[in-house]
């Protein structure tokens, strides 16, 4: 799974559906009640008479406001840990690299949530990398 993001001044998170996850549980705590919610993906997929690992890259990309227009500040590469390795990322909802995503689940919205980059980064440092964009003055309408 690849999923590419645009916003604006937000180097901490990226949001993500359940969909584009592997069956990890994401266990943390929202409105001060525990979730534990999974994700859709299987953590595997057959392909050719093979079992592959299902992997989630996301391409995070940051831009600064020019007016009029934007500038590419960075790329950020995430990695999301597939769900065979729920122990090691998310065992339970005090030790979790999520956060609460932008839905309203009062007006029915699918539930989302936001990897917490810095979390991440300090269990696994290859998980999250960022490309520095040196654009010119020039914007993107």
């Amino acid at each position: 799974m690849v999923d590419a993001k645009a916003e604006k001044k937000n180097n901490t998170t990226a949001t993500i559906q359940m969909a584009q996850t592997s069956t990890m549980l994401v266990r943390m705590i929202r409105a001060n009640h525990p979730v534990d919610v999974t994700g859709l993906l299987g953590t595997t997929i057959e392909s050719e008479g093979r079992t592959l690992q299902t992997v989630t890259i996301l391409a995070k990309y940051v831009y600064r406001d020019l007016k009029p227009g934007y500038g590419l500040n960075k790329i950020i590469v995430v990695c999301i840990p597939n769900g065979q390795l729920q122990d090691r990322y998310n065992p339970d909802t005090k030790h979790t690299i999520w956060l609460a995503g932008r839905d309203a689940p009062t007006l029915g919205e699918d539930f989302r949530v936001r990897v917490n980059l810095k979390r991440l980064k300090r269990i696994a440092d290859w998980r999250v990398r960022e490309i520095m964009c040196e654009s010119p003055a020039r914007s993107i309408p």
